[in-house]
């Protein structure tokens, strides 16, 4: 039987057509199944130079035809691991990033691989992708860069909080797929010391805590079957959260704001995890 849409929206991957994507593409697959989702594999084809004649050109024809060939093989790919899911390809003309963030105006989340680019190179390589697409995007973005850890038991999502409105509906995400999964979730909330103490170190400890009970109560109620832990770690958060999630399914945060192109919309806890995180990155943005 095929697995139909439940609404509107849908799963979006991004193909690149010279890198290798199984691993990002497995992720979104086994993610349609467990959610009832389309998946729509999306492989932008730039042009290769200024022209009104684009199509008369042999080398953006063979270019387009090499790319609809790697699209149909992963969208058979795709169909041979989860028969059930309906998978669509589109090649698209443009450049990637607004390709893709077009693509995921209305989808349910973006899939994204990644190649653990260094910061540098993430903002000067012509075919960075991450940093742009997750800071533009108006829904979740995953971005996978190693394989899922499924051989810990138990298995676990993590979820790291801070008080935001971003990092609220990061944690209603993350009950949410650890429910899908059948996994436990640890909510980790980080704090940094200052340099100079104004505040005895117990009673900030102490806060965060509360933020954490506060924060899961509503949810533990609507996600039973989810077993929660709250951890308070102190130290850097990109690190104290990457260390959390070394063996886990996923991490999931928020991210600030929408439309920015430098990445550091985005803020510099994403931006950190995503390049230090071997584990997939979920990144939900606010509302």
């Amino acid at each position: 039987m095929t697995i139909h849409p439940t609404g509107s929206h849908d799963i979006v991957v991004g193909i690149d057509p010279d890198r290798d994507w199984h691993l990002s593409l497995a992720w979104a697959a086994d993610e349609a199944q467990r959610r009832r989702l389309p998946l729509r594999l999306v492989l932008a084809v730039p042009p290769q130079h200024d022209t009104h004649h684009v199509d008369d050109d042999p080398g953006q024809t063979a270019l387009r035809q090499a790319a609809s060939d790697r699209l149909g093989q992963a969208c058979n790919w795709v169909r041979a691991r989860h028969p059930e899911v309906a998978v669509t390809g589109d090649l698209l003309g443009g450049f990637p990033v607004p390709v893709l963030g077009g693509a995921a105006r209305d989808a349910r989340m973006i899939v994204l691989g990644s190649r653990h680019l260094s910061r540098t190179a993430e903002f000067f390589s012509a075919g960075s992708l991450v940093v742009p697409v997750t800071a533009q995007a108006h829904c979740p973005v995953v971005v996978v860069g190693d394989a899922e850890h499924i051989s810990q038991q138990p298995p676990y999502v993590v979820a790291g909080i801070d008080g935001s409105a971003s990092a609220t509906a990061a944690l209603d995400f993350a009950f949410d797929e650890a429910d899908l999964r059948g996994a436990a979730l640890r909510v980790v909330c980080v704090w940094q010391p200052p340099l100079i103490m104004l505040n005895d170190e117990e009673v900030a400890l102490h806060a965060r805590r509360t933020l954490l009970s506060e924060a899961t109560a509503g949810l533990s109620d609507k996600y039973p079957d989810v077993h929660v832990t709250h951890e308070v770690l102190t130290g850097h958060p990109v690190e104290e959260l990457a260390r959390a999630a070394e063996h886990a399914l996923a991490v999931v945060v928020g991210r600030r704001g929408r439309g920015g192109y430098t990445g550091m919309r985005i803020g510099s806890v994403v931006h950190g995890l995503l390049h230090r995180a071997h584990c997939p990155v979920i990144t939900v943005p606010t509302g």
